[in-house]
């Protein structure tokens, strides 16, 4: 049977001689895996479609649990995010944790929306610390691992000096501190931040400037999130801490991204 699709290629690998496999990230068909027959070599038709962060329309058959690709068009080929270390980088980042952290059945047209609003932001130069961190929240609550952010996760309580606590399942009152000492203390302004991004569409997301100490609250949050509920090892965001801290040798601050962003936390972050 033939398909198309709208698609965002998240994995491509090498198969056999001279093929990719490569799985998309579909608007109406979830992640869905093709073959590109003869993507790698010099003169393929097809090379383009099967680059990592590709945005194109695919028409493939299909008989069994991977496709054959017939015909494609680029529709957005984000030739920004292969040039460089940064680009490459955070978006490679966003592209494998899409394609590990969220099942098949999970992979819907909302979730396809994000990751094209978080690679168009990137090619776009908006901050990576920021659009990293709302993908994120996105993909906890599409792999179904939201916090709890307006009420106590353990006792429901709806107002309290709250910390932050990934073992409990988020927001933790005094009463109910006792269940992780370790829970994180978060300024007022990044628990807005994370209330905001539960429901914030990339897509209008505009240009916000946060304070470093915001970013780095925001980032520790998240990734305790996801490594207690998610648990994945992703070979991206080691080279993302390698650069980092290759960052901070060179005295500019962890994700700061292409464009440095100064200043206060903006109440407006929607464009």
């Amino acid at each position: 049977m033939l398909y198309r699709v709208e698609g965002i290629v998240i994995r491509s690998t090498d198969y056999g001689e001279g093929n990719k496999i490569v799985t998309l990230l579909t608007e109406s068909h979830g992640k869905q895996g093709l073959v590109v027959r003869g993507a790698r070599k010099p003169k393929s038709r097809y090379g383009a479609l099967a680059q990592l962060f590709t945005y194109g329309e695919y028409s493939f058959y299909k008989s069994g649990s991977l496709g054959t690709l017939n015909s494609g068009e680029i529709i957005e080929p984000f030739r920004e995010l292969r040039e460089g270390l940064e680009g490459p980088a955070y978006a490679a980042y966003a592209a494998e944790l899409t394609d590990r952290a969220v099942g098949e059945e999970d992979a819907g047209a909302y979730l396809f929306r994000q990751l094209k609003a978080c690679l168009t932001g990137l090619a776009e130069g908006k901050d990576p610390a920021v659009l990293l961190r709302v993908y994120e929240m996105k993909i906890a609550g599409a792999s179904g691992y939201l916090p709890a952010l307006d009420e106590c996760a353990g006792c429901g309580r709806t107002e309290g000096d709250f910390r932050f606590s990934p073992a409990v399942g988020g927001a933790l009152c005094p009463t109910c501190r006792h269940r992780d000492p370790g829970a994180l203390e978060l300024d007022e302004a990044v628990w807005k931040l994370l209330r905001l991004f539960v429901g914030l569409d990339l897509a209008r997301l505009g240009n916000i400037a946060l304070k470093e100490s915001s970013k780095r609250q925001l980032q520790l949050a998240l990734r305790r999130w996801m490594d207690t509920h998610l648990g994945l090892n992703l070979k991206s965001r080691q080279f993302l801490d390698q650069l980092e801290r290759h960052g901070e040798l060179l005295g500019r601050p962890p994700e700061s991204g292409v464009r440095e962003n100064r200043g206060f936390d903006n109440p407006d972050p929607v464009g």
